[in-house]
């Protein structure tokens, strides 16, 4: 689009960028000011602002192709004297017909429009695997009290379905779009039954987008290419509220981060005084990247690690630590490695400060011992007693990790809170009403229904007589981290999906294929590999080490001590020799630990899976979007 405008046979030239308030985030999502200035773009500037003229240079348009874009830009190109030589117009998403003719009309401007195109980019691209809509207020929108008769209702899936549609234009892929079908229940109308239907609705509303695309877009794929799983936050209450052990989890969920923004202090460089500064965690960090998705107790030795080598193998820090008198050779090699060991320390002091940090808030809040008793929740290996307990004993806990652990026994034992029993825990716990709202508002995503409950948990006997009641079965596979045994419910339906097992009553599809989607590529001897057995049982209480091995928490060693040689290496994966794409698109929020599992998945099926939803949202953002549900919260 930024190259459109860009003379064959002449000097490059600079050119004007012209955008509306959705495509400025559209474009700040996918690259930096630096790459749109290196592709020749002077200024970037608002759509319906005043401009000033400038007649001798091109603009680029990128827009969303509605009524009111399109009169700004004719009124910006029409007349005598237009504010700019030439107009490179490209739309977010497919034009309709009216507004066409309505640029066809304007006899003046049709002369001055270098191209007119459509992009179909209305997504916001937030990992190389992920992508939202935007819409952050979806949950209370679409399964608030009352949702279905807002005015907003229908608007919005047809808006949702627009950009998630855009995202297979942009790719060229065509999907078999499958989703979640709404449950059988006798009272159709019923709040549950009525939130059901989000899914196939959106479904629908996808499937008729993307199907136009085979005669409006050249070289779309007249068959199927990959698969689409359309889904709601229903699949799994647990994950957006249980504490996440990751690096990039914990950082989003523990420190008061702006989005990726980490705010720190530095000593200035007179060394008089502490100053703030603003760094983003995001994909350009190379060590950000290889640490983002270890357990935050990995990449703490993995820092300290990375320090120690850095250190010894760095000019510049061995000529410091050695002292006393240098020779001139000696302060040249250090002047010379000092620009590259100042950067390269920065970065590792800056990951350094950010994991101690966490560490501290880790023993502060006693997470560990909060953490250990969510994960016995969900695998059954805790109940009542254990949450009673733990709710006497600990005072001091934050109101916030209380209400979290409610919901995780909520969505576990919808049983507990029928009638007095849940108010009495909750009060127990000393909840505010707020909060005991929010946990009763988990009946709009279908949690606290003990009938559906009984059929979807795990009923595992044991002990002779007793049962064990469980949210999700134990994983075959290790992992070496305590605390991650935990697996988001997306997990099991991608790798179902993959094997072709997923349900057809359950989970149906718009266009039912009329071959089976080819089988998947196997897995490399590297992938599949055993993972090295480090043992628990001679670890002290404490430790945060367990009896099994993830290979998303494996260490990547690296020489250099900066960057890692695995992620630079692989960052950039050939996809193209994987199997067909999976997406996979949750209604309602997705959580970092569905993103963490979809680039897990992806090196274990050999398939990029690629998770896209309405927003990211960590704990906090959830709790209160949940809070919302009701009508004195959000109006509808």
């Amino acid at each position: 689009m930024l190259r459109s405008a860009k003379p064959k046979d002449s000097k490059p030239s600079w050119k004007v960028l012209i955008m509306d308030k959705l495509t400025v985030k559209v474009m700040s999502y996918s690259c930096k000011m630096a790459d749109i200035t290196d592709e020749g773009v002077s200024l970037v500037e608002d759509l319906f602002k005043r401009r000033q003229p400038m007649p001798a240079m091109d603009a680029i348009y990128f827009i969303q192709p509605s009524k009111e874009n399109v009169i700004m830009f004719l009124s910006d190109m029409s007349g005598r004297c237009p504010l700019y030589r030439k107009a490179y117009v490209f739309f977010s998403s497919p034009i309709p017909k009216e507004l066409v003719a309505h640029i066809k009309m304007d006899t003046s401007v049709i002369p001055r429009i270098g191209a007119l195109g459509e992009m179909n980019l209305e997504y916001f691209a937030i990992d190389s695997q992920g992508f939202i809509t935007d819409h952050d207020m979806a949950l209370g929108e679409l399964f608030g009290e009352n949702a279905e008769k807002s005015r907003n209702y229908n608007a919005l899936l047809t808006t949702m379905a627009t950009r998630i549609a855009t995202v297979f234009a942009s790719l060229k892929e065509f999907p078999y779009v499958r989703y979640r079908a709404a449950k059988s229940t006798s009272d159709a109308s019923s709040v549950a039954s009525l939130h059901d239907l989000v899914p196939s609705k959106l479904a629908t509303e996808v499937w008729n987008c993307i199907s136009k695309y085979k005669t409006t877009i050249p070289q779309f794929p007249p068959k199927e290419t990959c698969e689409l799983l359309i889904v709601d936050r229903s699949i799994d209450q647990i994950a957006p509220v249980i504490h996440e052990w990751t690096y990039d989890a914990m950082c989003h969920d523990l420190l008061d981060m702006d989005g990726n923004k980490y705010i720190y202090e530095v000593q200035s460089k007179s060394g008089s005084a502490r100053e703030q500064k603003e760094v983003l965690l995001e994909d350009h960090d190379p060590l950000w990247l290889e640490l983002r998705h270890a357990h935050i107790a990995d990449a703490s030795e993995r820092l300290s690690d990375r320090m120690t080598n850095f250190v010894s193998k760095n000019k510049a820090a061995q000529l410091q630590q050695r002292g006393g008198e240098m020779s001139t050779r000696d302060l040249q090699k250090m002047v010379q490695a000092l620009p590259q060991y100042s950067e390269q320390m920065e970065k590792i002091s800056l990951h350094v400060e950010i994991a101690g940090k966490i560490n501290q808030l880790i023993r502060d809040l006693e997470l560990r011992d909060i953490g250990q008793l969510e994960q016995d929740l969900v695998f059954g290996d805790a109940g009542a007693k254990e949450v009673i307990n733990f709710l006497r004993t600990k005072q001091d806990v934050s109101p916030e990790n209380k209400l979290r652990l409610l919901m995780i026994y909520a969505a576990v034992y919808p049983e507990k809170f029928e009638g007095d029993k849940g108010v009495k825990l909750m009060q127990l716990a000393k909840l505010s009403p707020d909060d005991m709202n929010t946990v009763s508002n988990m009946k709009y995503l279908g949690g606290l229904d003990s009938k559906k409950a009984s059929g979807g948990g795990f009923s595992l006997k044991f002990d002779g007589q007793k049962k064990k009641h469980a949210a999700r079965k134990e994983r075959s596979e290790e992992e070496e981290w305590a605390l991650s045994r935990f697996y988001p419910m997306i997990e099991e339906l991608i790798e179902k999906l993959s094997k072709g097992e997923l349900s057809k009553n359950e989970y149906p599809c718009m266009n039912e294929p009329s071959s089976p989607a080819p089988a998947t590529s196997s897995s490399s001897p590297a992938q599949s590999a055993q993972a090295s057995s480090i043992r628990s049982s001679s670890a002290p209480a404490h430790s945060m080490r367990s009896r099994r091995t993830a290979n998303w928490a494996k260490p990547r060693n690296s020489d250099d001590g900066c960057s890692s040689d695995s992620v630079l290496k692989h960052a950039v994966a050939d996809f193209r020799k994987m199997g067909q794409r999976i997406f996979v698109f949750i209604i309602g929020g997705a959580t970092r630990s569905e993103l963490r599992a979809v680039h897990k998945l992806t090196n274990k099926l050999n398939r990029e899976v690629v998770l896209g939803s309405s927003s990211l949202d960590d704990p906090p953002q959830f709790i209160t979007k949940l809070k919302l549900l009701t009508t004195n919260g959000v109006h509808v």
